[in-house]
């Protein structure tokens, strides 16, 4: 109750979703400081993330584990999000706004990189994968909150330019993780109790930099924006989606399944990557192969900036959809190749997967006005997708003894999300809402945004109460 009492009492955290704060109409330039806090955020799950395939290969090494059992990282660290996007994360968003949600985020990812060092400790395989429970909670934490918000934060009209210019910084984090952990966590040493330590340190690391963010955070204006906003800004548009309750939000819970099928194929992809890349290329070492998954990296990376340059001339739904049926095309030609063509086919799927999840998530969440934040959060749950996949294609895997032909696996899981794509451009109920939504020129109007004093109110909430409904 002290704790709920401190959030409600004190101005940072408060919100009242039943009044605007017109910050849901701020212009490019007034959007530019938040936008950037909330742009290194996606760089650190990024990093996390790119941490996290190459711990798959590296525990199975040092610990002695079974590619089915290494999936018990993946499937802790994805496994969190629903708890996060659907449970507390999603309850603090719409009752403290999306700063306080930042800055829960930011807390459990420290602590849970901090459990990374009695884990290794102890050697403990269950021990890191609940520091990566732990982990994955903040992030999913994050998630709940960043995307959304960078959708919102700013003109409509360029949301998914926003968010994809954003998950480029993401692509850049796990292209950085597996280069780093070539050269520290598959060293040339004999021992795994230094091999171990290797880990426990760059967490430490990590940890310290994640808890001074989230005092940055804390002392910094984030504006906020409440469900009247959005109710306000979907009415100019005439989307009308948020008429229809929660429950009848079905073209939602269609980008919920696709963000869950694309995530799951996408985990299951690079957390392999190292296995697929040293079985179906013989002489192939674990550092060579982890070095390869940084530059396939490199190329996600690209593809999100690639993608976001072309949504500025092209509809960001046909960039999508000729994205997405890239990847299932290079995942499926993948399963039968070998060598360097193999690679190659990988390092195209990484490339054209890039947009697809940020891109999801702008789409699926158009038009939902008073919905927005609830449905955000079913979208962000969709990530836990990765839970499930990639320890079916770990056990596939084990199973035939081959992972190439396990890449089967994802393929059908992208097919799934690729009807999304589909729909979203050829059936009229769903083409519709979004280019409504995505055709408003809210925060482009000539002496258009707000005043700095709206935008203080929107940040600071000082003429709101806490409202729980």
């Amino acid at each position: 109750m002290g704790l709920l009492h401190f959030l409600q009492t004190r101005s940072g955290f408060k919100v009242d979703n039943r009044k605007t704060t017109s910050a849901a109409t701020l212009t490019l330039r007034q959007s530019l400081w938040p936008l950037c806090l909330v742009t290194i955020l996606f760089f650190l799950w990024g990093f996390a993330y790119g941490l996290l395939d190459t711990l798959n290969k590296h525990f199975q090494i040092t610990l002695g584990i079974t590619r089915t059992r290494s999936a018990g990282l993946q499937a802790a660290y994805f496994g969190a999000y629903p708890l996060a996007s659907l449970g507390y994360a999603n309850y603090m968003l719409r009752h403290f706004g999306y700063k306080s949600v930042f800055i829960m985020g930011l807390v459990l990812y420290g602590i849970g990189a901090l459990c990374m060092w009695p884990a290794g400790l102890n050697r403990s395989f269950g021990g890191f994968c609940a520091a990566t429970l732990v982990i994955g909670s903040g992030l999913g934490s994050l998630e709940t909150a960043a995307n959304p918000y960078l959708a919102v934060c700013g003109p409509p009209k360029y949301a998914e330019i926003r968010i994809n210019l954003a998950q480029a910084f993401n692509g850049i984090g796990t292209c950085v993780a597996p280069a780093l952990a070539s050269y520290v966590f598959f060293a040339d040493t004999s021992d795994d109790v230094d091999a171990l330590k290797s880990v426990q340190w760059v967490y430490l690391a990590i940890g310290i930099f994640v808890f001074i963010l989230a005092g940055v955070f804390f002392v910094s204006n984030i504006p906020e924006v409440t469900d009247e906003d959005m109710a306000s800004q979907v009415a100019s548009t005439h989307a009308g989606e948020q008429e229809q309750p929660f429950r009848k939000q079905y073209k939602l819970f269609h980008a919920t399944l696709a963000q869950f099928t694309y995530t799951g194929a996408q985990v299951a992809i690079a957390g392999y990557f190292i296995n697929y890349v040293t079985e179906t290329w013989p002489g192939t070492g674990d550092s060579t192969a982890s070095k390869y998954l940084a530059g396939a990296q490199g190329a996600f990376a690209v593809g999100r900036f690639t993608g976001a340059f072309f949504m500025r001339y092209v509809k960001a739904r046909w960039v999508f959809l000729v994205y997405l049926s890239c990847t299932v095309a290079f995942i499926a030609a993948s399963t039968t190749q070998g060598y360097k063509t193999g690679l190659a086919m990988l390092f195209l799927t990484l490339f054209f997967e890039s947009v697809c999840f940020p891109t999801i998530v702008a789409l699926g969440i158009r038009g939902l006005g008073r919905h927005y934040k609830r449905g955000s959060g079913f979208i962000v749950a969709g990530v836990s997708g990765g839970a499930v996949v990639a320890p079916i294609l770990g056990h596939v895997a084990d199973m035939r003894n081959n992972t190439g032909f396990a890449m089967i696996v994802p393929t059908m899981f992208m097919i799934v999300a690729w009807t999304y794509a589909v729909a979203v451009n050829f059936v009229p109920a769903y083409r519709d809402t979004v280019d409504k939504t995505g055709e408003s020129d809210v925060g482009l109007q000539a002496g258009g945004g707000v005043s700095k004093e709206d935008v203080e109110i929107g940040t600071m909430g000082q003429s709101k109460e806490v409202v729980v409904r």
